[in-house]
Formats: C-alpha cells, sequence, structure tokens
C-alpha cells in the first residue's frame, strides 16, 4: 500500500504528516517554510509512493470561510497542477491547532518546546490525519 500524507497549510510554515505504508499510524514528518513545501513534496514523492493528500479546509465555526481559506484553495490548485495523478481530499481542521497546544503539554513537552509553532503545525496534521484513519475505519 502506498502512504497518506497530510498537509497543515499556513502562510508562513506548513505542518506535514503521514501514514505508514499499511495506513495504520500517522506521525508527523516535519514543517517546512510553505515557499519550499511543493520542493519538499516532489523530493519526498519521488522516494515514497503516497495515494491521497490531505490539506486541511480552515472554516469558522459556522462553516464559512476564514481568512485562510482562500490561501489553501490556491494551494489545493497548485498542489493539482504539480501532482495530478495524486487525489487531494479537504479535510476540516477546526480545533487542531488547539489539539496540538493540549497534547504537547499531555506529553510533558518542555514549554520553551511548545513554543516552536513548526511543532504545533506538525502535530495538527497528524492529528487530522488520524482523524481521517478513525473516519475509514
Amino acid at each position: 500500500m502506498a502512504r497518506i500524507i497530510c498537509i497543515d497549510y499556513g502562510g508562513k510554515r506548513t505542518g506535514l504528516a503521514v501514514t505508514d505504508p499499511f495506513q495504520m499510524i500517522a506521525t508527523a514528518l516535519t514543517t517546512v517554510a510553505t515557499k519550499d513545501l511543493y520542493v519538499y513534496l516532489k523530493q519526498y514523492f519521488a522516494t515514497e509512493q503516497v495515494e491521497l493528500i490531505l490539506i486541511g479546509e480552515p472554516l469558522n465555526l459556522d462553516s464559512s470561510d476564514t481568512h485562510a481559506t482562500p490561501l489553501v484553495k490556491e494551494a489545493i490548485k497548485r498542489l493539482e497542477k504539480e501532482f495530478p495523478t495524486i487525489p487531494i481530499k479537504k479535510v476540516d481542521e477546526r480545533f487542531t491547532s488547539k489539539m496540538a497546544s493540549r497534547a504537547m503539554i499531555e506529553m510533558g513537552m518542555k514549554k520553551k518546546d511548545r513554543q516552536v509553532k513548526g511543532n504545533i503545525d506538525q502535530i495538527a496534521a497528524t492529528i487530522m490525519l488520524q482523524e481521517y484513519l478513525q473516519s475509514i475505519s
């Protein structure tokens, strides 16, 4: 089987998470500068088989668009252009950053490490990916 990758897209940083090849476990992959995302993905896809890209869709509580929604829509268009053979699915990213912050506290992560924004991004991507895996099992 191939992996599923999840993207927590941001204006400055993008968190990435990935499944194992059997799509059982979601693991934080890395955080990259958003400007470097497509180069990173090209390199990753050259070495790993990926069958699906998930991307967090930023929505308000009433399901309306947020200030970040247009950025994600543009990112989806570019992903479709750069990687036309890999399907893309949007997943709800509401509360994932708060859940990531809480998870870091529960894991006993030091305050200094919790303040590294990139940690929140990749943990948020992992949470979205794990929720997706649970929804399809």
